[in-house]
């Protein structure tokens, strides 16, 4: 029993050692326990410790029956002296063993810990980069934009001030068209007047011309 029971916290200490130092060692004892608590290992840890921790009340119960009948006597005999010493010692032990699995599970259960808080720090660690990444790739898109948008208000005000001369031009273009207008209108009534002026004139030639005629004749006559 007591061999059994260095073994095992021998082989405890063994195993909280290589959990607090980082070594390959270290992930394999790490897979160990990760399969222990899977399926029924849990049920037979807590049957293991139970068993023990049942004994070491078995033990205690003993040891306070062994020194109870030490006083009932009043002597201590040789038998019962080795008898309290082998039980304080197998107590002591099996203590020390419950101990040793707590601290073991605890230390284990806190490095799974951490190890699921360094891998969740890495995600929040690349979606903060990436997330930086994509505002530094927005702020150049940014201002790539407002270059754009620099760009197009120049060639608005350029295209404003043309459409400005062009349309004054314009306007010059259609007042001289206006006056041409009204001066090839009154170019019409004056042409409209001669044409008239030269109808009457012919009329007054046609009319002369007859009247000389009738009298050229009548003198012939």
């Amino acid at each position: 029993m007591l061999q059994l029971l260095y073994g095992v916290i021998f082989g405890e200490m063994f195993l909280i050692l290589t959990l607090l130092f980082k070594s390959p060692l270290r992930k394999l004892v790490i897979l160990a326990l990760d399969k222990m608590k899977r399926g029924k290992g849990p049920v037979m840890v807590k049957t293991v410790a139970g068993t023990v921790f049942v004994v070491l009340l078995a033990g205690v119960y003993n040891l306070v029956d062994i020194k109870n009948r030490t006083i009932e006597s009043g002597v201590l005999n040789p038998t019962d002296e080795v008898l309290m010493s082998v039980k304080m010692l197998e107590i002591s032990l099996m203590g020390f063993f419950l101990f040793l699995s707590l601290m073991l599970d605890r230390l284990h259960h806190y490095i799974r810990e951490l190890r699921f808080l360094r891998k969740a720090m890495d995600a929040a660690k690349k979606q903060s980069q990436s997330i930086q990444e994509e505002k530094n790739g927005s702020s150049e898109q940014l201002k790539t934009l407002a270059q754009e948008n620099d760009t197009l208000r120049t060639r608005i005000k350029n295209l404003e001030s043309e459409y400005e001369t062009k349309a004054k031009k314009a306007k010059a273009a259609g007042s001289e068209v206006e006056a041409l207008r009204k001066q090839s209108e009154g170019l019409l009534m004056e042409y409209d007047r001669l044409l008239a002026d030269n109808q009457n004139l012919r009329s007054q030639l046609t009319s002369i011309e007859q009247s000389t005629s009738h009298s050229d004749d009548k003198k012939n006559t």
